[in-house]
């Protein structure tokens, strides 16, 4: 994908209720090889204390190596809410995949998943930057994980934030920002 790159910036918003927080994502690693990815999640508002939120985040990329299942304890979610917050995706549901059956779906995650119009990904907040020390924040939560759809075409991310102890459904939108990021080749 020419979207999915270290450097590449996505721009957008958070919905929580009737709050809509300004945010900003920006890829440092994307090693679709491994299915994984990396980068920091900016989000401007959320509370007083820190107006201006830096994460950074881990991801995986469903393909050959990540199915459609969650499949971190720590993550707290389960199969049926996997399929939730999946079925909420138009693009998730014309696949018609079963995960519940998930050995069925081995030919889409090994050799169609990364050519598919939408990439699906999960990004996992880990700690605060760049004081990794701070494992929590009062009025904010980011102990919880987005579940994601990539339009390759568009560059526009759509999501869903999960978090047993959170709000449901909350949703990312970004859209992607050209001329960031790094090329997968250069010139002299």
């Amino acid at each position: 994908t020419s979207i999915l790159k270290p450097g590449a910036t996505f721009s957008g918003y958070q919905e929580s209720g009737r709050q809509r927080y300004e945010v900003q994502v920006k890829l440092l690693e994307v090693d679709l090889n491994s299915s994984t990815l990396s980068g920091f999640l900016t989000i401007h508002n959320l509370t007083d204390a820190h107006p201006l939120m830096v994460t950074f985040f881990k991801g995986e990329v469903v393909g050959p190596h990540f199915s459609f299942e969650t499949r971190h304890a720590s993550w707290e979610t389960s199969l049926r809410n996997d399929i939730q917050h999946w079925a909420r995706f138009t693009p998730w549901r014309k696949l018609d995949i079963d995960i519940s059956n998930d050995a069925e779906n081995a030919d889409y995650y090994q050799h169609r998943a990364l050519q598919n119009e939408y990439l699906f990904m999960r990004w996992k907040e880990l700690f605060l930057y760049p004081d990794f020390n701070i494992s929590g924040v009062k009025g904010a939560s980011f102990a919880g994980f987005y579940y994601l759809s990539l339009n390759q075409v568009s560059g526009n991310i759509t999501g869903l934030y999960f978090h047993r102890s959170s709000d449901m459904f909350q949703q990312l939108n970004l859209s992607f920002v050209p001329d960031a990021g790094m090329s997968a080749t250069y010139e002299y």
